[in-house]
């Protein structure tokens, strides 16, 4: 098993330095420091930030000391803060040392990052879980039910949730569910718009958008689940559970599930890194300062630094999305590591 898991860690290392050499090389087609200063920036004003970033140096030093700062995590450690006594004995100066956003003064890269990375999860790791858990239930059930009423109910449900806009749920959510309640029933159980750290709070400002978000990908993970449950039950191992007398509660909730777990790997683990950038959406419209809005807010206003190693941060969570299933579907089917 280890050897497996190291053989494809060895695998990715090449493929997410390519994927960095890409994404510098992108970013600097145009001039990152003019698109961030404008026109009317002076000469020596444009020369200092390009020095402050390292980008006067070759780009191939660029590079590997980017690489260096993601290897050793040097972009999220808290900045160091140093007290030196000036000469003649007066206050002391306090020095920071970190990537420094351009666009948030006195803020670093490994600031933003830390402070967005625990709304964003107050939101995803929920609405995923959520999400498997009923869409796996009504998938079992419907391929348990095919063909009859209740499974055609759900697979209609399941369409006219996915047919309807994201965008169209937050509206909905947000006045239905939200304003309604708080301004005409005085019932302030959903916030509006707005973040509160804290489990306390959790439930005030993160229930709806985790609700919203469950609704939307019900309606995709259920017809993909169900066609899975549907496809194993033409499989030999349940014709002879079926011989041997099992009954069909047991071969779809035991044998079926179990056998299943392959492809639900594969669509928990693809989808699991664009939870992410799947909250943009949801984190702009209530006001979440989640990963996702950072990065919106960081393209926006030209902030390079931020930009760089946020986008290198979500392609890393990719790439480890994709070893952990190669990683998962060896523990569920021993023949995948033998191959």
């Amino acid at each position: 098993m280890w050897t497996y898991i190291l053989r494809r860690l060895l695998y990715s290392i090449p493929v997410y330095l390519g994927i960095v050499l890409l994404l510098m090389a992108c970013l600097r087609v145009n001039d990152p420091v003019a698109g961030f200063l404008g026109k009317g920036a002076s000469e020596e004003a444009y020369q200092a930030k390009k020095e402050s970033m390292g980008l006067d140096r070759p780009f191939v030093v660029q590079y590997f000391d980017f690489l260096r700062q993601l290897v050793t995590f040097e972009f999220i450690k808290v900045p160091d803060e140093e007290v030196t006594a000036s000469e003649d004995g007066g206050a002391a100066v306090l020095r920071s040392r970190g990537i420094e956003s351009w666009s948030q003064e006195g803020r670093t890269v490994g600031q933003i990052l830390r402070e967005s990375i625990i709304p964003s999860i107050s939101i995803t790791v929920p609405a995923l879980c959520f999400t498997l858990l009923i869409s796996i239930v009504i998938a079992l059930l419907s391929a348990y039910y095919r063909g009859r009423l209740p499974d055609k109910l759900m697979m209609v449900s399941a369409v006219l949730g996915m047919s309807i806009s994201f965008l169209v749920y937050i509206i909905f959510g947000q006045y239905w569910a939200a304003y309604l309640l708080n301004q005409k029933l005085e019932l302030e159980f959903f916030a509006v718009q707005g973040y509160e750290p804290g489990a306390a709070n959790w439930a005030h400002y993160c229930l709806l958008p985790v609700l919203i978000s469950t609704i939307v990908a019900m309606g995709y993970d259920t017809r993909f689940y169900r066609a899975v449950m549907v496809e194993e039950s033409g499989r030999d191992y349940i014709i002879t559970a079926r011989a041997k007398g099992s009954t069909k509660r047991k071969i779809m909730f035991v044998h079926m599930l179990k056998n299943a777990m392959i492809p639900i790997i594969t669509r928990v683990m693809s989808t699991l890194p664009f939870l992410v950038m799947g909250s943009i959406l949801l984190e702009m419209y209530f006001n979440i300062p989640g990963m996702g809005r950072a990065l919106l807010d960081s393209i926006f206003s030209n902030d390079f630094p931020v930009t760089q190693m946020l986008v290198a941060v979500f392609a890393g969570i990719f790439l480890v999305s994709v070893i952990l299933t190669d990683v998962f579907y060896a523990l569920v089917d021993p023949r995948v590591r033998l191959s």
